[in-house]
């Protein structure tokens, strides 16, 4: 007997960061991208540090709370040309549910009403290549230690379920 997929059981809920919220969100991003920064020796808490605040822009920036708990968070940046997901990460103690695809699921429902492509940069050798692959982005440029994908628009009456 074959094991369907599982999927989250929890109330997931997306909810707005504020200022306050950069140390918890740099713990939680640093907690997620740890084994995979070790697996090709750039883990550097500082550069991880100066990444995230870089950027940092409570506009743009979600909690993905898990029955009222934090467990991940999503930064999506409205640009010209496209929505940029920015960062997604979910902890360690949560990943492996189900909670990304949800999030990716509500993220590219955005960029569908609003017909905009998604491009995203993931780390060589991480786990996430492969989950932004089975989300329909695609390879398009490689560099030294990033691959950056992209997902092109669709009008927001496609529907890749029927």
């Amino acid at each position: 007997m074959s094991s369907a997929p599982t999927y989250p059981t929890a109330r997931l809920t997306l909810m707005p960061a504020g200022e306050g919220d950069f140390e918890g969100l740099l713990a939680l991003r640093m907690a997620a991208m740890r084994e995979s920064l070790d697996r090709v020796g750039r883990f550097d808490p500082q550069r991880a540090r100066e990444r995230l605040s870089r950027g940092y822009n409570p506009a743009h920036t979600r909690h993905i709370l898990r029955d009222g708990e934090l467990v991940g968070f999503v930064v999506v940046i409205p640009r010209e040309q496209d929505l940029l997901l920015d960062h997604l990460y979910i902890h360690p103690s949560a990943q492996r549910e189900g909670i990304g695809a949800w999030v990716m699921r509500q993220v590219l429902a955005e960029a569908d009403a609003a017909s905009s492509p998604v491009s995203v940069t993931a780390l060589k050798h991480s786990d996430a290549t492969r989950f932004y692959e089975r989300h329909g982005f695609v390879l398009q440029a490689e560099g030294e230690w990033d691959l950056y994908f992209r997902r092109p628009a669709r009008p927001a009456s496609d529907d890749p379920i029927n």
